[in-house]
């Protein structure tokens, strides 16, 4: 997911055994090799993390996050999307049992949509930027996501850089995205210079049974030149410079903010239909950022 697109740490090196050849000299006795020394295991230290566990019906903590507000004053979002963002509780709230919960729901008149029409629906949308980033490291999100046709949840990130560079030289990494009319599909998504928008360079993870039913975790790790997708611990995308188009520009390594939303329509998932049940609610069971020891 974009900012007018709206919505989308390097692997370790595996290990090279150094196999030293016993070597027989002057027709003496082979010398064995000395055993290699097994590379150290991974570790993350946690750095920063917002575990939501504020009282019931409070707001997010704003020491921790801020709001992105409105519609029609943003374009629609670049993507036609039908809510109006707001920082009302409403919309955004923890639940006194440690979950933030973001509210997409019907509403009259919260304000104008992009179409000169008032909305028919408010959300939140929340980011980090001055006050929580990263350049490298792991950063999840445990999450459970709506359903329905027309809904739209995302977990991304943007280079603090945004106001400077604008986008899509700020980069953006999308560590997870779904959409209702792809029921047991979420997707990770990188966008830059070259390659952003419908152009993103995208890749679907299937779990097989539909995403809306549990919690899961979503997770980038993200290294010099490299970025890594995760869902409960499982890989299933990876992105290097080397992998881009023939033009793109690789513009991650410097740090990025987190950004937790849920959206109603808009030109990838549709608009919401009969079915579609509201108040949707997407749960925030926590965020994390870790560095790699």
């Amino acid at each position: 997911m974009t900012p007018n697109t709206l919505r989308r740490w390097r692997h370790a090196l595996p290990v090279i055994a150094a196999v030293l050849t016993a070597c027989g000299c002057g027709g003496g006795t082979a010398t064995a090799a000395p055993a290699s020394t097994p590379a150290a295991a991974t570790t993350w230290k946690l750095v920063w993390s917002d575990e939501f566990d504020g009282a019931a019906g409070t707001v997010p903590k704003a020491a921790n996050w801020n709001y992105d507000l409105g519609n029609a004053e943003n374009s629609g979002w670049g993507n036609h999307e039908l809510q109006y963002y707001t920082s009302n509780a409403r919309n955004a709230q923890h639940d006194g049992n440690g979950m933030l919960v973001i509210t997409a729901e019907k509403a009259s008149n919260p304000g104008p949509c992009w179409n000169g029409k008032p909305c028919d629906y408010t959300s939140a949308r929340i980011h980090s930027n001055g006050k929580a980033s990263f350049t490298y490291g792991k950063v999840e999100a445990r999450m459970k996501l709506p359903a329905g046709a027309g809904i739209w949840p995302a977990f991304w990130a943007l280079g603090t850089d945004l106001a400077t560079a604008g986008w899509p030289k700020s980069g953006e990494i999308d560590i997870m995205e779904f959409v209702g009319k792809t029921p047991n599909t979420v997707y990770g998504t990188l966008h830059g210079p070259g390659y952003s928008g419908a152009q993103g360079i995208n890749k679907p993870f299937d779990m097989g049974a539909p995403v809306s039913a549990e919690f899961h975790t979503y997770t980038i790790i993200k290294r010099p030149n490299e970025i890594i997708w995760q869902v409960d611990g499982k890989e299933y995308h990876r992105l290097t410079p080397a992998m881009l188009p023939a033009g793109g520009t690789w513009v991650f390594e410097k740090p990025f903010f987190v950004i937790l939303n849920l959206a109603v329509g808009g030109d990838w998932p549709g608009a919401p239909d009969a079915a579609t049940a509201f108040p949707a609610q997407m749960q925030v069971d926590w965020v994390r950022i870790y560095q790699e020891n």
